[in-house]
């Protein structure tokens, strides 16, 4: 397995250009089973994740190819398994956004239970509820959910209990094509919804609301190819811009998109940092010579992002003073933190409620990645600590970030891998 070596103690200095959102690039390659025709899209990341997609649609039969760095050319002119295998999507939670998809288009579908991130339950419930309401007929068996919808989806009135990113990608996917008209309900408001109905509206789709808590669809009878470029990624320029902070350094992170990090702003600067808008898309994080703690509660779009959660801990272990952070997303997403005291940090952890008091002179450790954001934590943490980090199981990492290795050192961090992936990242 691959790990992290990082010496720790160097202020970042530079610039670094964020890529596109991974977490916008699933539900949208999900979606090119809507239709028979090719579909072009473009800033993708080469990430693990992707790849696990990629894999998925080409069982499917659709045919994936990359004509150039960033871009995928999707086509799905037969769907020769509707299926979704274990092997296949054992790594990754996003395996639940072809249920929706392939149920619409073909009328049956069977999906492996998603693995991924040991961060807490996602249920799945939520979307099969929602296909047992569009009149699909619902079985889970042997790991596996099947949907089976014989005289195709029907429009339905959709209220979730609780919001839900994927669930809400998932069944806006299976209302383009259902009989008549889909009201989605609490549904979530992330940009990666917009996205995903941006996309959506360009292949034929006939959708309003998307980035408000009621969406409407009317289905159509098919959809068509379409040509569409993907957000950037909003965690990682968070992490990217926390980068900058907690090595107190001078950072302009570009390719980002401002209004989607509103919430990780405001508590930057009232930790003391310096955010600047230096032209579209370029923010210029400056650290503070003595940061201050503030508490913060992870919340769905548009408030705090649980996937800079861990990040932010991280943060908070060089601020003056105890913070108080909330986790309200996942129920077991602060497995970092024995991690972050192993290094010296001084973190009490109690139900969904993280104390963190500072500021900690952190040490250099043997330390493991136990899930995507966590594995960044460790990054950032490394960077401000003395003496050397080593990070293990960063395969975690390399579903979300690319090359992040070679983005930070690129400012000065003197970051290196070490393992089987050295010479595919050379």
């Amino acid at each position: 397995m691959d790990k992290f070596i990082i010496e720790g103690g160097v202020r970042l200095e530079g610039e670094i250009a964020v890529g596109g959102a991974k977490n916008s690039a699933l539900p949208v390659m999900a979606a090119c089973l809507l239709t028979e025709e090719p579909v072009t899209l473009r800033r993708i990341p080469p990430v693990r994740d992707i790849d696990t997609m990629r894999r998925l649609l080409t069982y499917t039969g659709a045919r994936v190819e990359a004509p150039e760095p960033g871009v995928l050319c999707v086509e799905a002119s037969r769907i020769e398994r509707a299926e979704a295998p274990y092997d296949v999507v054992k790594t990754m939670r996003a395996s639940s956004l072809v249920l929706g998809p392939l149920a619409a288009r073909t009328g049956h579908a069977r999906v492996s239970l998603p693995g991924g991130c040991a961060i807490g339950a996602r249920p799945i419930n939520l979307h099969v509820a929602g296909l047992e309401q569009f009149s699909a007929r619902i079985v889970q068996k042997h790991g596996y959910i099947e949907a089976v919808a014989e005289g195709g989806l029907h429009g339905t009135h959709v209220v979730f209990e609780r919001i839900t990113v994927t669930g809400t990608e998932d069944l806006l996917m299976a209302a383009t094509l259902a009989k008549g008209e889909t009201v989605l309900e609490n549904a979530a408001r992330e940009p990666e919804v917009v996205d995903l109905a941006d996309l959506l509206v360009k292949m034929g789709a006939r959708i309003e609301g998307a980035g408000s808590s009621t969406i409407r669809v009317e289905g159509v009878s098919r959809l068509h190819g379409a040509d569409h470029t993907i957000i950037a990624d909003r965690i990682e320029a968070g992490t990217f811009l926390i980068a900058g902070a907690i090595t107190g350094g001078d950072v302009l992170v570009t390719g980002c998109e401002p209004d989607c990090l509103g919430a990780l702003l405001t508590k930057l600067r009232q930790a003391g940092v310096t955010i600047t808008l230096q032209g579209p898309g370029r923010l210029r994080v400056q650290g503070a010579r003595h940061l201050r703690s503030v508490d913060m509660v992870t919340e769905e779009h548009p408030g705090f992002a649980t996937d800079l959660q861990a990040q932010y801990m991280a943060l908070m272990t060089q601020a003056e003073g105890i913070s108080f952070i909330t986790e309200t997303i996942f129920e077991n997403r602060f497995m970092h933190a024995q991690e972050l005291a192993r290094m010296g940090a001084n973190i009490r952890l109690d139900g969904r409620n993280a104390i963190v008091a500072g500021p900690r002179g952190l040490t250099g450790a043997h330390v493991i990645a136990s899930d995507l954001r966590a594995s960044a934590s460790l990054v950032l943490a490394a960077l401000v600590a003395q003496g050397e980090t080593v990070i293990d199981r960063v395969y975690h990492i390399d579903r979300g970030y690319e090359k992040i290795e070679e983005k930070l050192a690129a400012t000065g961090a003197q970051i290196r891998r070490k393992g089987t992936q050295e010479a595919r990242h050379a």
